[in-house]
């Protein structure tokens, strides 16, 4: 039997860091979890159109910090602020109740067309509108490898096109290394909700090899950073 694991999660150690960083006492630690779910799913669910890519929360004993990295940031911020606003409203009294300070970061995404989290959310608001799931599959993949990529899977599941006998379709386009540690590969699964039922779509970019461990808020990654300082030294 095939024993699949996560691509992002299999990389943490290397090249990926962890998305929330936090520490909890033993007694905290089941309340701290249960508010990190809660949170990403209400932001999930509230920020559909957004296009979210990753949520991250920091936590200090008297204040949680959200960074949200989006293709749309002004969808999340609204006018003058005000949906960012009730955001921080609805987490500081429903999930984290008023036990934490809660702070909203919202940063943009630079290349949307290369996060597979957007890409997959993309397809299933396409595959909602009822749109040939073929047409779907081959579109995302000529925008994915025009962005820059070197490699993309995607595969959908369920009763696809509205057919009595759900099925597997699965497109690709250049390399796709998932063994080497050291693929730098983007993953993400989102589900569809149609009529005739839910539609998986996962979504695998390969965007080439990484030495060094990146960080999608931070500032830079150690890579970038050994970078600069090996051109300053000479």
């Amino acid at each position: 039997m095939g024993h699949k694991v996560h691509p992002k999660i299999h990389r943490i150690p290397l090249i990926y860091a962890w998305d929330s960083k936090w520490f909890a006492k033993d007694a905290q630690l089941p309340s701290f979890l249960k508010q990190e779910i809660l949170t990403r799913e209400y932001l999930a669910k509230k920020l559909k159109e957004a296009g979210i890519d990753a949520v991250s929360i920091e936590r200090t004993p008297k204040e949680a910090v959200v960074n949200i990295l989006a293709a749309k940031p002004g969808v999340i911020i609204g006018r003058s602020g005000q949906e960012l606003e009730e955001i921080r409203k609805y987490l500081e009294k429903k999930i984290f109740q008023f036990k934490s300070k809660v702070k909203i970061n919202v940063l943009p995404l630079q290349q949307p067309a290369l996060s597979a989290a957007v890409v997959a959310q993309n397809a299933a608001a396409e595959i909602e509108k009822r749109f040939p799931f073929r047409r779907v599959m081959k579109q995302a993949i000529e925008r994915v490898m025009s962005a820059g990529a070197l490699g993309v899977k995607i595969k959908m599941a369920g009763r696809l096109n509205g057919v009595e006998i759900a099925r597997r379709e699965v497109l690709g386009a250049g390399k796709m290394s998932l063994i080497t540690l050291r693929s730098d590969v983007d993953y993400s699964f989102v589900e569809a909700n149609t009529i005739y039922g839910k539609i998986g779509i996962k979504v695998w970019i390969y965007k080439g090899e990484s030495f060094g461990r990146r960080d999608k808020f931070g500032v830079k990654n150690t890579e970038e950073a050994g970078a600069q300082k090996q051109r300053k030294q000479r």
